[in-house]
């Protein structure tokens, strides 16, 4: 791994902020960083398998908690092989922000006969974060959200209480192995909770990562 990049997570809830947090944040390293940013997302569309579970999600077709878990381990490796590292490992001082990681598969692909753990073992060789940002949203919040949303709900974009739960118990999971995990209230207007998150990267991240523009909001 190259020594200067950094590889950031965003995690949380369906209709939790994060994908608008992980824009904010590369809108407000950019200045600094400029072309040494990179934004992406998982499930990874491009990637093997990306459109087979872009399908799934949509409820257009069907598949097995396991085949699912495979398809996103799959498409996780092919991310990784062709988009993450390569990016990070390019030379100077390089940071990926990344939609969604491995702590998503171990909430929303572990079921009744498919352990959190044997998820994990699934993506064991995934590269390790260097920092997770989980956005603590009541789901009340969450379901809020998602009405305001245009598109048809996914697959899961329900029972986020029970999801709330399994990401405890997946947090837990990660940390134990040695994850740096952040929790941020995401509750609050949206600036105070980039303001937290700026704060987290500058506490938890290299010096040389730092913002210089504030966002705008």
């Amino acid at each position: 791994m190259a020594a200067d990049s950094f590889f950031i997570v965003i995690e949380g809830l369906d209709g939790a902020g994060k994908s608008s947090l992980a824009r904010q944040l590369r809108d407000s390293l950019a200045p600094a960083h400029g072309n040494r940013i990179q934004l992406t997302y998982e499930p990874h569309n491009p990637s093997a398998a990306g459109k087979h579970i872009r399908e799934v999600l949509a409820q257009r077709i069907k598949s097995s908690p396991r085949a699912l878990a495979l398809a996103f381990a799959l498409n996780r490796i092919d991310h990784l092989d062709t988009v993450i590292n390569p990016f990070l490992c390019a030379g100077g001082k390089r940071v990926v922000i990344c939609d969604r990681y491995v702590l998503s598969s171990l909430v929303y692909q572990s079921t009744d006969g498919l352990g959190m753990e044997a998820v994990y073992q699934l993506n064991r060789w995934a590269r390790r974060p260097d920092l997770t940002l989980y956005l603590s949203v009541s789901t009340r919040n969450c379901y809020s959200r998602l009405r305001n949303r245009p598109s048809d709900r996914e697959l899961f974009e329900r029972n986020l209480n029970e999801r709330a739960e399994k990401y405890g118990a997946a947090i837990a999971l990660l940390r134990g192995k040695g994850e740096q995990i952040v929790e941020l209230d995401g509750n609050p207007p949206f600036p105070e909770v980039f303001a937290n998150a700026n704060q987290a990267l500058q506490d938890q991240g290299p010096a040389w990562l730092h913002i210089i523009q504030p966002p705008l909001l």
